[in-house]
């Protein structure tokens, strides 16, 4: 059983995800591509003009999204896939003074941008993080919070990448992901079927390297999407290490 948050404030409802039914197709049961299946050859530029949209920005709920996260001081947190920044300028200053916010990616005209806005704005406690296609480069035993917003579904292979990432989380680190409804139309749109994922296959590729649910949030769903933005409907789920 696990429980579904109204928001991030409290528990009022919950699911038996044993109960859920979602489809695996015979192709996604372990998630692996060829080595750069996923590479876009848009230029930083294009991708910076699509990021920065301003109708995009009310979507994304960054303010929502660190009180369900509960950062806070002192926390090392790991935006990865981190765009222009959208979460990880908001991440570190939630984090400030003492806590860092890890902006990864694997664009460097992206980590360029996001380190001259965040320059900009007077945030001296965000550090970004070339990654590769097939590992976060993350330094080890730092991060309390890797985060993935509309973007673990990209990566080649997704039960190796959590294998690699999660040796190089804290003992108590957690895994935040969001991903796309797989059958809204704007996630359909954007994406083949087989690249798109569902939270019953996550739950297992987690389970596989030791990590369970520990929350979801539906801040994200249904009528909670805000309308205008262009974002297709997501689920927000959390998972932590089986033995905390």
């Amino acid at each position: 059983m696990t429980l579904t948050r109204r928001g991030c404030i409290s528990a009022v409802s919950a699911s038996l995800m044993a109960g859920t039914s979602f489809r695996l197709d015979a192709f996604q049961n372990q998630g692996a591509r060829p080595p750069g299946a996923h590479e876009d050859k848009t230029d930083g530029k294009t991708w910076i003009q699509r990021l920065e949209r301003p109708d995009r920005i009310p979507g994304l709920k960054t303010d929502q999204v660190i009180q369900c996260l509960k950062l806070r001081p002192g926390m090392v947190v790991a935006d990865i896939g981190a765009g222009t920044g959208a979460y990880s300028i908001p991440f570190a200053k939630a984090v400030a003074p003492s806590g860092r916010s890890l902006s990864v990616d694997i664009w460097p005209e992206l980590l360029e941008y996001v380190a001259g806005k965040a320059k900009k704005q007077g945030v001296t406690n965000l550090q970004t993080v070339l990654a590769k296609l097939d590992d976060p480069n993350l330094p080890r035993n730092q991060v309390d919070l890797a985060y993935f917003h509309d973007v673990f579904h990209n990566t080649n292979d997704r039960q190796a990448y959590l294998k690699i990432l999660v040796s190089e989380l804290k003992p108590t680190g957690r895994i935040a992901i969001v991903e796309q409804e797989y059958d809204d139309p704007i996630a359909k749109k954007w994406d083949h079927d087989v690249d798109r994922i569902q939270k019953g296959q996550v739950d297992q590729w987690m389970a596989n390297v030791g990590f369970k649910l520990v929350d979801q949030f539906d801040i994200f769903e249904g009528r909670n999407n805000p309308a205008g933005t262009g974002m297709p409907a997501r689920w927000f789920v959390v998972y932590g290490r089986s033995g905390n």
